[in-house]
């Protein structure tokens, strides 16, 4: 089954601790599983789901893994801090972030807010900002480690309605390649791992219809499964990766070939 690709079990991450935003539930969730998978010990981020995630931690405490919850706003440079610290303090060490933090809206154009738009862009760009920033003198001190920040496929080839969290998607990956410039003199990798069609609806109850656009199907003929998305950001936190940085990495079914 393609949900079980990124929770095969391994330790290529035994010792290594990682924070992983919005991680509550679907892709976070399944980012979450999977590094846990791989033996890292993951400090799981929600901001308002604090149910969700702690569900998430449970999972992987069910599934032998070492997980912790920390609520946070990660627009709230102080309230990061204390998240980082708490995973410093609980796991002793930070060897990689995964910035998977979002909101996504569909607004026309005409009608977004502009506070709409801020709160979407400082949520995926504000936030992985302030998570690198305070995640770096560990990441240094751990003597290098990885980045993972989570694209969006509407950042590479545009949607409708959806002017802000396109903007913010196509932000994080020129972000990506900036970071990797500037961070790999300390060894660290910074890559981007962009879905596409996902099924992420599964356990949302009330959650709105896909528009057509989004509902269309990728060349595969299915949608993703979550756990493909984690395999990826998996392999890119792992020994493995060690050369691969300042890249965006689609995983979306053939539904753009850049």
């Amino acid at each position: 089954m393609a949900s079980s690709v990124g929770m095969r079990k391994g330790d290529e991450l035994a010792g290594k601790a990682v924070l992983v935003t919005g991680a509550a539930r679907n892709i976070g969730r399944a980012i979450a599983r999977s590094l846990a998978a791989g033996g890292a010990a993951v400090m799981v981020n929600a901001n308002t789901s604090r149910a969700a995630a702690a569900e998430t931690v449970a999972m992987i405490e069910k599934e032998g893994g070492r997980a912790a919850l920390h609520i946070a706003d990660v627009t709230d440079p102080d309230a990061v801090a204390r998240m980082v610290d708490a995973t410093v303090q609980r796991f002793g060490r930070i060897d990689g972030l995964v910035n998977n933090a979002a909101v996504r809206m569909e607004t026309p154009f005409a009608e977004i807010k502009l506070e709409d738009w801020r709160r979407v862009l400082a949520i995926v760009l504000d936030g992985a900002f302030i998570c690198t920033q305070a995640c770096l003198p560990h990441l240094i001190r751990a003597g290098g480690g990885a980045i993972v920040n989570i694209g969006g496929l509407t950042g590479h080839k545009g949607a409708l309605g959806r002017a802000h969290v396109v903007a913010a998607k196509a932000g994080i990956a020129g972000m990506t390649k900036a970071l990797a410039l500037d961070l790999a003199g300390h060894g660290i990798t910074v890559n981007c791992v962009v879905p596409g069609v996902i099924d992420t609806r599964r356990g949302l109850p009330g959650a709105p219809e896909r528009s057509a656009e989004r509902a269309a199907l990728p060349p595969l003929g299915r949608r993703g499964e979550p756990a493909e998305v984690a395999a990826m950001v998996r392999m890119l936190c792992g020994p493995e990766a060690r050369f691969i940085t300042g890249q965006s990495i689609h995983v979306n079914g053939g539904g753009l070939m850049p």
